[in-house]
């Protein structure tokens, strides 16, 4: 009996000393499986195209597939709250942008996320300035004589839904222009108001540049004005909204590499460090080029885009505010 306790007792003691560990399971190295890279627009918009251009490549970087998922409803919450809500393993990520965590957080009284604390901000992967396009042939060949008729009759612009960014640029542009009938027309995404704008059914459309590039070159479609500070060098006879005496229009939409919270720190710390490189590939720099949506460099990281993100939180929240815009 003593010596069948003396082995129970070993026994005990070895597992809860020096044997313990090979009794304990190692964790599996990340990523051992397929990841997610959820895109919470339509396919064919700015989101889809980048994510679809970048998952490839960090697919070969990672030694894993990385499969885009389009989430599309609501302006991009849902997509954004299926990964707010999904474990924080790495096996989730998300192509997160500025027309949600800012400009939603801007318009909506409510989201059911924090845009801020319920995700793991990682990196700022590109920016796209926006555009005031029309057809080609519309009667409206410059932003005056858009404009100029939105002062007396309805001239109908499209955006990618009810408090995008596309839409405040455009409740700005009317104020600022004092164009009172420039009226809003939302869509669930860029890609449906493309096609009233070319059936015809809206005289005009704010949008990111990205998908509009190759229309623009073939001349089916005509940039009235861009949002960045100077004109593009690929579109030189475009003008920019401040040289048309509209400076507050000067901005861009984002789009950037994010998580669920408590992503754990190696994870977040790989891929974070792998994306600079990822972004400067020469094939993918060339496609930006096209998309004329390029990253910043260097791209800001951890909290220099989670600061990025507050501050233009502040800017947009007082701009909806001063325009009444509300969603929900």
């Amino acid at each position: 009996m003593l010596q069948r306790r003396h082995l129970l007792g070993l026994t005990a003691a070895t597992i809860g000393g020096l044997a313990a560990p090979s009794l304990v399971r190692a964790q599996p190295a990340w990523p051992n499986r397929s990841i997610r890279l959820v895109a919470q627009f339509p396919p064919g918009g700015l989101v889809d195209t980048v994510a679809r251009l970048m998952a490839p490549m960090m697919a070969q970087a990672l030694g894993q597939s990385v499969v885009v998922e389009n989430r599309a409803g609501a302006g991009g919450i849902i997509g954004t709250d299926v990964v707010a809500k999904a474990p924080a393993d790495g096996y989730t990520l998300l192509v997160s942008h500025a027309s949600v965590h800012v400009f939603s957080t801007a318009t909506r009284p409510v989201l059911p996320f924090d845009p801020i604390n319920d995700f793991t901000h990682m990196m700022h992967l590109v920016e796209a300035p926006n555009i005031i396009l029309v057809r080609a042939d519309s009667p409206y060949q410059t932003l005056e004589q858009l404009l100029t008729a939105a002062r007396t009759r309805p001239v109908r612009f499209g955006s990618s839904g009810i408090g995008s960014a596309p839409h405040l640029l455009g409740a700005m542009l009317s104020s600022e222009a004092q164009a009172p009938n420039l009226d809003h027309i939302p869509y669930a995404g860029s890609a449906p108001a493309m096609q009233d704008l070319l059936a015809r059914n809206i005289e005009s459309m704010v949008d990111p540049i990205t998908t509009n590039v190759q229309q623009m070159r073939d001349g089916s479609l005509k940039a009235l004005a861009v949002s960045t500070p100077q004109r593009l060098t690929a579109f030189p006879n475009v003008p920019t909204f401040a040289e048309l005496g509209f400076p507050k229009l000067t901005s861009a939409q984002w789009l950037g590499l994010s998580a669920p919270k408590g992503l754990p720190a190696p994870i977040a710390e790989r891929l974070t460090a792998m994306m600079p490189g990822i972004l400067a590939r020469p094939e993918l720099a060339a496609r930006f080029v096209d998309l004329q949506t390029m990253p910043r460099n260097p791209p800001p990281a951890g909290d220099a885009f989670v600061s990025i993100m507050r501050r233009e939180i502040t800017e947009w929240t007082a701009v909806a505010r001063q325009f009444n815009i509300v969603v929900g």
